[in-house]
């Protein structure tokens, strides 16, 4: 019997090493053997190293140049229809002052976005919106360091604005020619989208000159498939070469994210608005004092015009710059200083963006022949300034102005409508909702509204608790609006 046993132990050894080698044979046949080439050509891929190494370069040299921009604001709490209930002797008398927090509170808000060193003492650019309004301004350079904010000044206009921070020896970008921007080019989008600091995005130049975007007043936009998000705003847009050439401003999402298209203000623009802020304290434009609309083909056959651009002259202020170098109703603004000009919106930036007091020359059509101009710029009226909508009845919160030429040319609003027209309405206001940007108000209980000055008059007498019924001109058309109490 033990022998039996052994007989069966061993066999079963013999069996299990039996199988062990069969396992160990099986394990050296199956052996993954790994790839040593790839089928990509030495060619291709010095290439694509050469480019990786070169953008790997460009985004060094100009990471130090953004920095991250913090903001803390306070915020007042729409006021509670309750209000006035809980705030009565008569509630307060019974239940005590426990309910009055029902009524407007203020918080504290806090935003990122980014800017651009633009000058070793401190000069950074940015946008106009990612600084407004703000009690307090934090900027984070790329080397850890914080300073406090100061803002030198803003152009809602553009949408740009400039701060200065306590510091020398930064490391400042050098401001770039947007003009020479092509279609196609590489660039490389640097921000803190969603708070990440020194994020690089690298793209191309999808388009330049974008306007009726509706973002600002002045828009000349470098469109670019660059990944721009929230918090890039007021981050650099660089070419190949590490040069700035666009203030990142805004993405074209209905998600909230990245969808392809973002917006920049070229370097230009943004260069000409810091100089005359730094300078003088504010924003001087050139003006020419005409009134100018797209030349369309119906008005170029009207007028016998073979050219398929430019900006046809509507009228010409009197006593303005262009009315003494003899610009008439009729003309065709083709070029100026030397530039040719694509159509409206961009004769009038090249204008707002010359110093007043340059002596321009400017080629036209006239009747089929074609003649130049010498004209010396003056400076854009300032006299046409918004009201602020500080008033204590339904129209508070709206902000409007004078319609100007310009604001008449861009929204294509005929000469016959008169009036102000609506730049902003906040969203605890009472017109929020009925009142849109670019309504032109031409009554106000059937009071007629000419100008600025009728506008503040007949609002100032406006009762707290009194309905408003409005006359505007929206969209081509005129309707009548009321703000209820």
């Amino acid at each position: 019997m033990e022998r039996r046993r052994l007989f069966v132990v061993l066999s079963l050894i013999l069996i299990g090493i039996a199988i062990g080698l069969a396992i160990s044979v099986n394990l050296d046949v199956q052996e993954i053997t790994l790839a040593t080439e790839t089928r990509v050509s030495e060619d291709a891929s010095e290439l694509l190293g050469r480019l990786s190494e070169a953008l790997s370069e460009v985004a060094e040299a100009v990471e130090p140049s953004v920095v991250n921009i913090s903001t803390t604001k306070t915020v007042t709490m729409r006021r509670s229809p309750f209000e006035d209930f809980f705030n009565d002797p008569f509630f307060r008398r019974f239940f005590g002052d426990e309910f009055r927090r029902f009524g407007p509170r203020k918080f504290r808000s806090s935003a990122l976005g980014s800017g651009v060193i633009v000058s070793e003492d401190g000069y950074i650019l940015t946008n106009n919106h990612v600084v407004k309004d703000a009690d307090e301004i934090k900027v984070v350079l790329y080397d850890k360091r914080e300073f406090k904010g100061k803002v030198i000044g803003t152009d809602p206009k553009t949408d740009l604005s400039v701060i200065k921070i306590d510091a020398e020896g930064l490391p400042a970008i050098k401001i770039g020619d947007s003009d020479s921007l092509k279609v196609g080019e590489v660039v490389i989008a640097i921000g803190n989208p969603f708070g990440l600091s020194h994020t690089i995005t690298m793209g191309i130049v999808s388009a330049v000159g974008r306007s009726r975007v509706g973002i600002a007043d002045y828009e000349d936009f470098i469109q670019t498939d660059a990944a721009i998000n929230p918090g890039n705003s007021g981050g650099a847009l660089v070419n190949s070469r590490g040069e700035l050439v666009g203030i990142n401003t805004a993405i074209f999402s209905t998600s909230g994210g990245y969808m392809g298209i973002g917006f920049a203000i070229p370097s230009n623009m943004a260069k000409s608005v810091m100089q005359s802020i730094v300078k003088y304290g504010k924003v001087i434009r050139g003006w020419l004092g005409v009134t100018i609309q797209r030349l369309t083909p119906e008005l170029a056959k009207h007028f016998n015009i073979k050219e398929e651009s430019g900006a046809l002259v509507t009228d010409v202020m009197k006593d303005s710059p262009a009315a003494k170098a003899g610009f008439k109703r009729g003309d065709l603004i083709v070029e100026f200083m030397g530039r040719p000009v694509k159509d409206e919106i961009n004769l009038r930036n090249m204008v707002a963006n010359t110093p007043p007091g340059t002596v321009a020359e400017v080629k036209v059509i006239r009747k089929g022949k074609k003649m130049t101009l010498t004209v010396t710029l003056g400076e854009f009226p300032e006299t046409l300034e918004a009201s602020r909508g500080e008033y204590g009845n339904l129209l508070r919160g709206v902000y409007v102005q004078e319609l100007t030429p310009e604001l008449r040319s861009t929204l294509d609003i005929p000469e016959k409508v008169s009036g102000v027209i609506v730049t902003n309405v906040e969203e605890d206001s009472p017109a929020a909702g009925v009142l849109r940007r670019n309504d032109v108000i031409q009554e106000i209980n059937q009071k007629v509204i000419k100008g600025l000055k009728d506008y503040e008059k007949v609002v100032s007498e406006i009762k707290p608790d009194e309905g408003v019924l409005l006359l505007i001109y929206r969209a081509g058309g005129y309707i009548y609006v009321t703000i209820k109490p």
